[in-house]
């Protein structure tokens, strides 16, 4: 049984190395997907039992997205197999890591994809949650298709009826929603859906809008990022934003990007029981590779959440700090190897949490 289960798209990642992809004649191939990423990590890095809900076209690029799934230590079995012949397809990432003055790129051929046409009705949700703890999703996979919005939804209301944990990345994607309504239908569409988690991970994109379209490093400082979410979590308690007076735990990242090979980095959070709390700050941290470092923050965090809720332990600020930690770190070390993943271990995370150093292991 899995423990932690993501509803999202995974795709294939092509990477054309230190090169762009318009002149690449050779791409290394990975799997990466917003929602899946997290999970991905909760499984290698943090040692839960994790499980992917989604759908790959049953053909040979389906089945290397799913080997691939299935060596990161996710559980594949309430994947869906869609028939090539009804014309999906699978979707495919490609992305330029970017260097010095030249930011990462990614360009997403995704249209018609197989997760793309999953809605409500396609998952039996009493059998696809049976023994789990935690449901993760987020805006990537709401993103897709009216049907995704709807099958998200219907994903979160049918958790929190059978009592399990939820969290929603806002994960704000401006190409996702260009013929959708654009920012403002993908925010109404964040509000709704993150009012029915636990967790809301992203939460500055809903904060404000000018802070979308990973705008987010035009605040100064984590600190400043613990203000903006504690005046959204005290709107949310009070009613507004849409909110039903039930906030959720709020976390976002902050980074400052100083070239595409340095990021200064760290995050902060809010909830009813600690109020802003702020992570540690990792300034001039090298980045290869920057695709993913924010789910790598969400599996630190969510980690946290579930040790604290399998102890039945409060949840202050001192839980939250340490969750906080390690989610920077797993970030921080996720900006350090090539591809969507994290492949850090927990001793890694740990030592880096704690003030530890690159020097060399033996």
């Amino acid at each position: 049984m899995s423990e932690v289960l993501a509803l999202g798209e995974v795709m294939l990642r092509l990477d054309p190395g230190e090169g762009r992809i318009a002149t690449a004649r050779s791409f290394a191939v990975c799997e990466g997907g917003g929602e899946y990423n997290a999970v991905r990590a909760l499984a290698t890095t943090f040692g839960r039992r994790a499980g992917l809900v989604s759908a790959l076209v049953d053909d040979p690029l389906g089945h290397l997205v799913e080997g691939l799934v299935r060596a990161g230590g996710v559980d594949s079995t309430r994947v869906l197999r869609v028939d090539p012949s009804q014309g999906a397809r699978t979707g495919l990432n490609f992305v330029e890591r970017g260097y010095g003055v030249r930011g990462a790129l990614g360009v997403s051929d995704r249209a018609g994809s197989a997760a793309s046409r999953l809605g409500p009705g396609d998952v039996d949700w009493d059998a696809a949650l049976a023994g789990a703890a935690w449901l993760h999703t987020g805006g990537v996979f709401a993103g897709l298709s009216p049907s995704t919005t709807a099958l998200a939804e219907e994903a979160l209301r049918a958790a929190r009826r059978l009592g399990v944990g939820t969290s929603y990345d806002v994960n704000h994607r401006p190409s996702l929603w260009r013929h959708r309504g654009g920012a403002a239908a993908a925010r109404r569409t964040d509000l709704r859906l993150a009012g029915l988690a636990d967790v809301v991970l992203g939460a500055l994109q809903l904060a404000d809008p000018r802070l979308r379209d990973g705008r987010a490093e035009e605040l100064a400082t984590p600190e400043e990022v613990g203000r903006v979410l504690a005046g959204l979590g005290e709107r949310w308690e009070e009613g507004g934003d849409d909110g039903d007076g039930r906030a959720p735990l709020l976390v976002s990242s902050w980074r400052r990007v100083v070239s595409a090979g340095v990021n200064d980095w760290g995050a902060a959070a809010w909830s009813p029981a600690t109020g802003a709390v702020v992570g540690p700050r990792l300034d001039g941290v090298a980045v290869l590779d920057r695709i993913g470092s924010g789910d790598a923050l969400t599996a630190g965090v969510l980690d946290g959440v579930l040790t604290a809720r399998a102890a039945g332990a409060p949840w202050d600020a001192a839980a939250l700090q340490r969750a906080l930690a390690h989610g920077v770190a797993a970030g921080a070390l996720t900006m350090t190897t090539p591809g969507d993943t994290c492949a850090a271990t927990l001793a890694e995370v740990r030592a880096l949490a704690a003030g530890g150093t690159a020097h060399v292991q033996r």
